[in-house]
């Protein structure tokens, strides 16, 4: 547990430099003539401070090599494997938005008109935020923060802690502060708002217990496969089908099943919940290795 305690030491540190060097930093922008929002020094002053802080971890961890990152295996055989993924997770998601249209828990937005060219832009856009958000967190979640605690603690506890870790950091909410409004404390402000949404944990239990299984199957395809190449691609898939659906339509307030669907992004709750057992299902069934060897402990 040494690993795992050392990055959430990380993680309360990034988030104490914004209650700490928010404020400062801001004046010293302020005074350089350089008009910044507050929200925008501390979001910079949290991921600087993570940035510097993981890196630095990732090396004493002795993290940084290709298999620890995930990355153990020849570029032809982890493109291909990442494209494959990326088409199975798009499969995946057929049942969850076909449950979604036959229960019309989402309608599409009042004017949408998109043609043809609106509508490769908006997959397109959808597509390159998906990769860009998979590969920079199955590299640092599934990659370095699972191999760290594996070693340690073994691959089940890895795949349940890191999975808490994905689950609980999507819930850091928007706060913005006026500048006209900043003043010593709001540093100690910003860090409350960005805590708030755990302020109430019932009001976000559908959405965290289905993110939290979301990460479990991305562990358990990273123990079976030993890499994140296809973890990346699955990652990327729901991303991107969820950004177009969000961009496209909007969550029904009202009906017998609006409660399925959380508040926190109007598209994962209860029902998506239930089917990650069944998509957990298939990814065992997909990437698991003849004779119940992981293909972690077979490479």
């Amino acid at each position: 547990m040494r690993a795992f305690a050392i990055f959430l030491g990380l993680i309360a540190l990034a988030l104490a430099g914004i209650a700490v060097f928010t404020y400062p930093a801001w004046l010293l922008l302020q005074s350089a003539g350089l008009e910044v929002k507050f929200h925008r020094v501390a979001s910079r002053i949290a991921m600087l401070t993570f940035l510097v802080g993981f890196l630095f971890i990732a090396r004493r961890l002795k993290a940084t090599d290709r298999v620890s990152l995930g990355y153990g295996v020849p570029a032809r055989s982890f493109f291909a494997e990442l494209a494959k993924a990326v088409v199975l997770g798009a499969v995946l998601m057929l049942p969850v938005l076909a449950t979604m249209v036959m229960l019309d828990m989402r309608v599409l937005k009042p004017g949408l008109d998109l043609d043809a060219a609106d509508w490769v832009k908006l997959v397109a856009m959808a597509g390159v935020t998906g990769l860009v958000v998979a590969l920079i967190e199955e590299t640092a979640l599934r990659g370095v923060m699972h191999s760290a605690i594996a070693r340690e603690s073994g691959p089940t506890l890895a795949i349940v802690l890191v999975s808490l870790v994905y689950a609980a950091t999507h819930f850091f909410a928007k706060t913005r502060i006026p500048a006209d409004q900043v003043n010593a404390g709001s540093g100690l402000d910003m860090l409350s708002g960005l805590l708030d949404s755990f302020a109430n944990p019932l009001g976000i239990l559908d959405a965290f217990l289905c993110l939290f299984m979301v990460g479990v199957l991305l562990g358990v395809t990273r123990h079976l496969t030993g890499n994140v190449a296809a973890c990346i691609g699955l990652h990327a898939a729901w991303v991107a089908i969820i950004t177009v659906v969000r961009e496209t339509s909007e969550r029904r307030e009202s009906g017998p099943v609006a409660w399925l669907m959380s508040d926190y992004d109007g598209f994962i709750g209860w029902m998506v919940l239930a089917w990650t057992f069944v998509i957990g299902w298939a990814l065992w069934w997909w990437y698991r290795v003849p004779g119940g060897e992981s293909g972690e402990k077979a490479r």
